[in-house]
């Protein structure tokens, strides 16, 4: 199957021929293994509408995968929904991936979205490795056609990190976008949106790694990070926000 890009959203909103590359099996959404509905069916427990299905998948992936920006690869097979929830980790893209799979699998139609955002609480860390850019390129979110209507929903920040930054948790209720605020708890700046750059129907990996090397050149960020396990106190949400 052909991967196919929009600017935008799909510009359909009823069940057709249209919709099918939003709801088959892919590569990386790998939503018809063992372990992407196994972690679905645990999700969703008896919730039958659609939209309920999608909170519960949306906060299942949010707080069951730990955010990992230190452990970031570019080899195909960690992009696997599958393989997302094998490691219990990841970043904002594979994330994304994984809650557009679990949408697949409960017959929500799904895409992926790349966004650029402005962090204003990077860590110092973290900024090093960026080779000191604030931009987070290809940012990714899940769009997931709910009651009609496209919606957008970053899974990203677990609610352990948000609580240890003071962060307020990006929530979804299934009726309209869920991405990161734009001010902190405090009221500082916190995260903005400065480009969009549409959707795909299946996570575009080598798109991503090409704009990781283009915008962070040698920076350690764009090489790809050792899979090791990393030690509890040496994870990112143990770290403290610049400006803080």
């Amino acid at each position: 199957m052909n991967v196919v890009h929009l600017p935008g959203l799909p510009g359909v909103t009823h069940a057709g021929p249209e919709l099918e590359p939003y709801l088959v099996p892919t590569r990386f959404l790998d939503h018809e293994t063992l372990q992407v509905r196994r972690f679905v069916s645990e999700a969703i427990g008896d919730a039958t509408d659609a939209r309920t299905r999608a909170v519960r998948l949306f906060y299942a992936v949010r707080d069951r995968i730990r955010y990992d920006p230190y452990r970031i690869s570019y080899e195909p097979d960690a992009y696997r929904a599958s393989q997302v929830i094998r490691d219990g980790y990841g970043w904002c893209v594979s994330k994304a991936g994984l809650l557009a799979a679990c949408a697949r699998a409960v017959g929500i139609a799904s895409a992926i979205g790349l966004a650029d955002v402005v962090n204003h609480l990077n860590t110092e860390k973290l900024r090093a490795r960026m080779g000191g850019i604030d931009i987070f390129y290809d940012h990714g979110y899940a769009a997931l056609l709910i009651e009609g209507r496209w919606v957008k929903a970053v899974p990203a920040f677990n609610i352990e990190l948000c609580e240890r930054f003071g962060v307020r948790p990006t929530d979804f209720d299934g009726l309209g976008d869920a991405l990161y605020q734009e001010h902190d708890t405090h009221g500082r700046l916190h995260m903005q949106y400065p480009a969009d750059h549409g959707t795909w129907s299946d996570l575009p990996l080598q798109q991503v790694r090409d704009d990781m090397v283009r915008h962070y050149p040698g920076a350690s960020f764009s090489a790809g990070a050792d899979s090791a396990p990393v030690s509890p106190e040496d994870r990112f949400e143990n770290e403290t926000p610049l400006g803080t």
